[in-house]
């Protein structure tokens, strides 16, 4: 006899398992969420919003030095002090509220540690060491990711920080040495940056973020190295050690790096090592391959966030619940899923993945780089614009420095993929993200008319580049 019988049993209560939850449950599933650590899960606590809350000041103090009149009002540096008392107000380690959100919702929250013991059944072992077995049609592992730490001499002795570490210090060290120069590695360094420390961040490729389009790592590396960050690419940390209280860390390339803390930003993997997936045919430890439908077996495992297969990002994996607690309920009535782009597929994985990346200057891309897009297959022709050289974005800023580009596939003349570099781009990505998604012509993205004078102005310009 089980101690709970639902509809849907959600393990991990992060953004991700709480939108699953609670889409289902909207919709008449009787749902139950488990949750080891804290309601809200990383995103809340260690990662998106902790992270904005320190770079954003930093973002808008660089935005003032560029700005004559407003430059000499804003004399000195950010205060560090205060930065971290209103990260706190956002990110604290109190998860009361989300937890009341829960129960009010009429979702039940199940604190412990959740496993599989077979088919449909998942046992909580609480912290005082008590159980509930959870019977339900349906199981939804939304259980997150934990960082990775490479193989480098001396790494499991140093107490080196994670994202989690980054993102709640109580206080900023003099120096920071950063391992990755990916997403994490280098908003890590913007802030940190920012903030007063030194910086050194090294990167194994001979490039940062490189998942996005080179020219944005390669301007981003120049700003980076302009603030006084020390890039060292194409190099590996081969040891490290704590010297004096010091990190004293071994590159590849014969050089030593010292700084008061090391961050560890090498990328991340599935949290499912501890779920008993064996007990259902699946292997601990891996990604949990889902289809469009977020269904990873039968018609009652799925899998979403970045437990899944899909893009490892917070927005994407609340996009993937929706669709899951659609296809829950649906199947629920019996219901026909429907097709490419109904309620009930993931279709924007494949096609139209939006991502910011928060520095300065900041990086907003969606869909495919060029070269995803050649590889994929497709016909394509990529153009850039300089958008200093939009009145809009003139305004914005003295020295204005970035650039817009667009990936087009020729056969069907729509665009596949954008990116934007500059400061305050963020929001011209999901222009971006309707047309990909619209698979709207160029022709009649021609008749969508950006206002003057503002950074918009640069679709204007990129499609007369691109011969319209």
């Amino acid at each position: 006899m089980s101690d709970l019988e639902v509809d849907v049993v959600v393990i991990g209560a992060g953004p991700v398992g709480e939108n699953v939850a609670d889409r289902a449950h909207q919709q008449g599933l009787s749902a139950a969420i488990v949750e080891s650590r804290l309601v809200g899960g990383e995103c809340s606590y260690y990662a998106c919003i902790p992270s904005k809350a320190l770079l954003r000041p930093v973002d808008l103090y660089a935005a003032t030095q560029r700005m004559p009149g407003v430059t000499q009002a804003v004399p000195g540096a950010v205060d560090a002090e205060k930065v971290l008392a209103r990260r706190d107000q956002f990110a604290g380690e109190d998860d009361s509220s989300q937890a009341d959100w829960l129960s009010g919702a009429g979702i039940t929250l199940l604190r412990g540690h959740g496993r599989f013991t077979g088919e449909r059944a998942v046992e909580v072992t609480h912290h005082d060491g008590s159980t509930t077995s959870v019977d339900a049609r349906s199981v939804v592992v939304a259980t997150g990711s934990v960082p990775v730490f490479p193989p480098v001499d001396g790494l499991d002795t140093v107490n080196a920080w994670t994202n989690q570490e980054a993102t709640q210090v109580k206080e900023v060290p003099a120096s920071l040495v950063i391992l990755g120069g990916g997403v994490v590695g280098v908003e890590m360094a913007t802030a940190y940056q920012g903030l007063g420390a030194r910086v050194t961040l090294v990167q194994h490729s001979e490039r940062l973020i490189p998942a996005t389009e080179p020219e944005a790592g390669r301007r981003l590396h120049d700003a980076l190295t302009a603030k006084g960050v020390d890039v060292r690419l194409g190099t590996s940390m081969s040891a490290v050690r704590r010297e004096g209280g010091e990190i004293v860390a071994a590159l590849g390339d014969g050089t030593e790096v010292r700084a008061a803390e090391l961050l560890v930003a090498a990328g991340r993997r599935p949290a499912t090592s501890d779920l008993g997936l064996e007990t259902v045919g699946l292997e601990p430890g891996t990604h949990l391959a889902a289809d469009d439908t977020t269904t990873v077996q039968g018609d009652w495992l799925y899998a979403v966030g970045d437990a899944s297969t899909g893009a490892q990002l917070t927005h994407m994996g609340k996009y993937q619940a929706r669709i899951c607690g659609d296809v829950l309920v649906a199947r629920s009535k019996g219901a026909d899923l429907g097709g490419r782009y109904s309620h009930h597929a993931t279709t924007a994985e494949h096609t139209a993945v939006p991502q910011v990346i928060f520095t300065d200057p900041q990086v907003a891309a969606v869909g495919l780089t060029e070269a995803a897009a050649r590889g994929a297959g497709l016909t394509v022709r990529a153009v850039s614009y300089e958008l200093g050289s939009v009145a809009g974005a003139s305004l914005q800023a003295d020295g204005y420095d970035g650039f817009a580009s667009i990936v087009v596939d020729t056969d069907r003349g729509v665009i596949v993929g954008a990116t934007f570099v500059g400061q305050d781009v963020a929001d011209m990505v999901h222009a971006a993200t309707i047309a990909v998604v619209g698979e709207v012509p160029l022709e009649r993205l021609w008749h969508a008319v950006p206002s003057f004078p503002t950074m918009s102005e640069v679709w204007l310009r990129l499609l007369e580049t691109y011969g319209l």
